[in-house]
């Protein structure tokens, strides 16, 4: 006979909302948004923390989503993929460069690359081509060899001065 499993209230702020769940202290921060708040934008790749995949904002910080306690996180501000989006609802200047520069094909990796980039660009607003591959390095993609991502990341940045 085992004991039921105690359950724990994980309250955050997820792309600008009050969001909250009782969910298990072992539930995966990306499962929490997943399947507890139904944000599906956040992949789950390889759940070993090396594809980047999972990459979520904690507190504008990126983080690997699928190393994540929810329960660790709770009275956080996350940013999803979901919420790098303008306030009008319109793409936000990482998600117009990639559509721009074709910087995605299957798109599995792309939640990732998108918040790890609006968290790189808050840092180095004006990246060269280097600074933008070092950027990325910690994201994988099996489809599109790096190069217009690396693109990407150069057409975010004057998206971004464009708009600021």
């Amino acid at each position: 006979m085992s004991a039921a499993e105690e359950l724990y209230e994980v309250s955050l702020v997820v792309n600008g909302v009050p969001r909250s769940a009782t969910v298990p202290a072992r539930r995966l921060l990306s499962d929490f948004l997943r399947h507890d708040l139904e944000l599906t934008g956040t992949h789950v790749g390889c759940e070993h923390g090396v594809c980047g995949a999972c990459t979520v904002l904690v507190d504008g910080r990126p983080i690997r989503s699928c190393l994540q306690f929810a329960v660790t996180v709770d009275g956080a501000e996350v940013t999803t993929v979901e919420g790098c989006t303008r306030p009008d609802g319109e793409l936000g200047h990482v998600q117009q460069a990639f559509r721009e520069c074709h910087g995605l094909q299957c798109g599995f990796c792309t939640p990732g690359f998108v918040t790890t980039i609006t968290a790189y660009l808050e840092e180095n607003p004006a990246p060269t081509a280097d600074q933008a591959r070092e950027a990325i390095a910690g994201n994988l993609c099996r489809c599109t060899g790096y190069q217009n991502i690396v693109a990407s990341v150069l057409r975010a940045a004057e998206l971004r001065a464009e708009r600021a």
